[in-house]
């Protein structure tokens, strides 16, 4: 049984929760970006071009070569932006996979679903919500625990006399 986080790692534990859920958001909805560029370049056959000759925004079809598929399009190809920001922003997210797994001591089975949440789309936004709400309420009975605990062995609370002890 994994040991249980000391009660002096809570501000980080917060801290590290807080941290996981931003980069939870951001992850899922690159992700959920990614799986519309993608969807646009191999079934539809158009990539997202940003300036260029088309104009501000606009789409470029890719043809087939014998090198593979090759874009027409000229400007800042954001299809192939959006790729490369979701794969290093989920870097980021793993970071704050772990460091909120390590503080909570959870399993290595806990830390693989985190980390599935940056590629299964939509995970990552559920995963947020049920990490949040199992966190936030593992500290509070912790510190409920501790808080009662605290108040059964103080000679304070003993020495003063209350209607049932009279």
């Amino acid at each position: 049984m994994p040991r249980a986080p000391k009660l002096a790692s809570f501000p980080a534990i917060r801290g590290a929760l807080r941290f996981y859920q931003i980069c939870s958001i951001i992850t899922g909805t690159m992700l959920l970006l990614l799986v519309a560029e993608m969807v646009a370049k191999y079934a539809l056959g158009y990539e997202l071009y940003l300036g260029g000759s088309g104009g501000f925004l606009w789409f470029a079809p890719v043809v087939e070569t014998a090198a593979g598929l090759e874009s027409t399009g000229d400007g800042f190809n954001l299809s192939l932006g959006i790729l490369v920001a979701h794969g290093w922003f989920y870097v980021v997210y793993l970071i704050s996979c772990f460091r909120v797994w390590s503080l909570m001591r959870w399993n290595l089975l806990r830390l693989a679903m985190l980390a599935a949440g940056g590629i299964v789309p939509l995970l990552s936004f559920f995963m947020e919500a049920r990490v949040a709400r199992d966190v936030k309420q593992y500290l509070r009975q912790r510190e409920d625990a501790e808080l009662h605990t605290g108040a059964d062995h103080s000679s304070l609370t003993h020495a003063i006399p209350t209607e049932n002890k009279r």
